[in-house]
């Protein structure tokens, strides 16, 4: 029997990131993505791309046909510019997208510079001498000379907004979840992007830092700082895959 039989649907998922040569950099992502298509009788497709690559061609003849795409965890500077440049395209033509760590980062950075005009806006850890440091240190890791030891590591909380998709997604107003980074959403402009129209829905209560984002105006557009995938398995596949699994069904059908 082919594999196909046992599916009903096939979406294509574009994973993008600078370690896509090296597949067991992203196995907890591509397995979570198996699982949820596993729930949705869906077999999901991944597509990797090099961030670092990615230019205007690409986008128009490839990732244009995608489904969804998902923009992965990482560090340092090397193909971010692929990664904003993608989501602004998906941002704008309302594909689904869902960005972990370093990719929700990403979306921030993109809406700042492209919605809120903030053209020099980046990380710091990007780049240090910013004018809008919309991604910045934690507070107390600000004076910290050597970082060795010093992310955000292990189980914290998530208080979601009631009415939010992702309260939509996790049926909960309180989770938790793992973490693994050390830049943080930078609340000094926190208002500016809620009153343009991109909803933190995910607050952690002790800290006050983002957890979540999300665009309302699209139909799966959401970015989170955790790690989904380290909790997803076979028998409790994570929602926020089987969401974005169903989305990406939405949007294959929707161009059918």
């Amino acid at each position: 029997m082919e594999l196909n039989q046992f599916y009903k649907n096939l979406v294509n998922v574009g994973l993008i990131g600078k370690y896509v040569e090296l597949q067991d950099s992203y196995k907890s992502i591509l397995e979570a993505l198996v699982h949820a298509g596993s729930v949705n009788e869906t077999k999901v497709i991944i597509h990797s791309i090099h961030s670092e690559f990615i230019d205007e061609d690409q986008i128009k003849n490839e990732i244009s046909k995608l489904d969804g795409v998902i923009v992965a965890p990482g560090f340092g500077s090397r193909g971010i510019e692929g990664k904003i440049n993608t989501i602004k395209y998906v941002r704008e033509n309302n594909i689904p997208f869902f960005g972990i760590c370093l990719g929700m980062q990403m979306a921030v950075i993109e809406y700042s510079r492209n919605v809120l005009n903030l053209k020099d806006s980046n990380s710091t850890e990007m780049d240090e001498k910013t004018l809008h440091p919309v991604i910045s240190l934690m507070q107390n890791q600000k004076n910290i000379i050597n970082k060795g030891g010093t992310m955000r590591l292990g189980s914290w909380e998530c208080d979601l907004e009631e009415g939010s998709k992702s309260y939509e997604i996790y049926k909960s107003k309180l989770i938790t979840e793992r973490h693994r980074h050390r830049w943080e959403f930078n609340n000094d402009y926190l208002t500016d992007f809620q009153n343009s129209g991109l909803k933190t829905s995910g607050i952690n209560s002790k800290t006050g830092l983002v957890e979540i984002i999300e665009l309302p105006s699209n139909d799966w557009f959401i970015g989170v700082q955790f790690h989904p995938e380290y909790k997803s398995t076979v028998e409790t596949p994570h929602p926020l895959f089987v969401s974005f699994v169903q989305a990406c069904l939405t949007c294959n059908n929707i161009k059918d």
